[in-house]
């Protein structure tokens, strides 16, 4: 059974083409069909069971990044007329020349605290650009401003969700900050190990540790806003959010957002109910 629906904690996602929002216990989707259609449904929302190791860090970090990206799936097979933003962006090219800046780093930056700096932005910018190249980039404001509309003011908030702004301090985009540093770090001290097969398998520990510790940065910046710690984190997400991934959006796409946010608290209401 879901919680209450009285300003319930609610995320998104920007697609290509709508949105997607997840409460408690349910995803809502409205996208946009190639027919020009409002396709608008809802279904619940998968969950991990951490038991007891929902309380340590780092691994609740992870399932709650897990429990995320699982939404996308169930919502792709709830509305197979979604898309997802990267499917609409110039992906492979910009992937292509990140791959070689990055190589070309390696032999121009002699410092290796320098390359793996380098590495890590560079790992970043093919998603943040393609963004910023395809429509997802004002669905993504939606996202922003129909969540903020329904946080200032509840349900009814939703009608006015244009006048919300387009940046949030609950966007992925902090985690940005936190991931490229702990990315970092954690590939400094790969290097040190002993053997290439090491090297390789303390990379991989390091993306995975490198999500967890940037959930945990980011729930922390949540909680202590004021913090200097929180305000870095907030200043590097707004500027991503201004300078890359949102973009003001038009009414319909407005109207296609408030459909979403509609949906997902008929769902949860529901659920409560039942």
């Amino acid at each position: 059974m879901a919680p209450d629906t009285a300003r319930m904690r609610l995320g998104g996602m920007a697609l290509a083409n709508g949105l997607l929002v997840h409460g408690p216990g349910h995803w809502a989707a409205a996208v946009v069909d190639d027919q020009g259609r409002v396709i608008v449904r809802s279904g619940p929302r998968p969950r991990i069971d951490m038991g007891p190791l929902d309380k340590v860090p780092l691994a609740r970090g992870l399932a709650r990044m897990a429990e995320m990206l699982m939404v996308v799936p169930a919502a792709r097979k709830g509305v197979p007329e979604a898309r997802l933003a990267m499917e609409d962006g110039p992906l492979a090219p910009i992937m292509a020349g990140a791959m070689a800046a990055t190589a070309a780093s390696r032999r121009i930056i002699r410092s290796a605290t320098g390359q793996e700096a380098v590495a890590a932005a560079l790992a970043l910018a093919p998603p943040l650009l393609a963004l910023r190249a395809s429509d997802a980039a004002a669905w993504h404001a939606v996202e922003h401003k129909s969540i903020a509309a329904y946080e200032r003011a509840g349900e009814e908030g939703i009608a006015d969700n244009a006048r919300d702004p387009k940046e949030h301090d609950r966007c992925g985009s902090n985690l940005v900050l936190p991931m490229m540093l702990a990315s970092a770090a954690g590939n400094l001290l790969a290097r040190r190990l002993p053997t290439r097969r090491a090297r390789l398998i303390g990379r991989i520990t390091t993306t995975a540790v490198a999500v967890g510790a940037a959930v945990e940065a980011f729930a922390f910046a949540e909680r202590r806003p004021g913090h200097p710690v929180s305000r870095a984190i907030h200043g590097a997400g707004h500027a991503i959010q201004a300078g890359f991934v949102t973009r003001e959006p038009d009414e319909r796409q407005l109207a296609v957002g408030r459909a979403a946010m509609h949906e997902i608290l008929r769902a949860e209401r529901a659920a409560v109910a039942a």
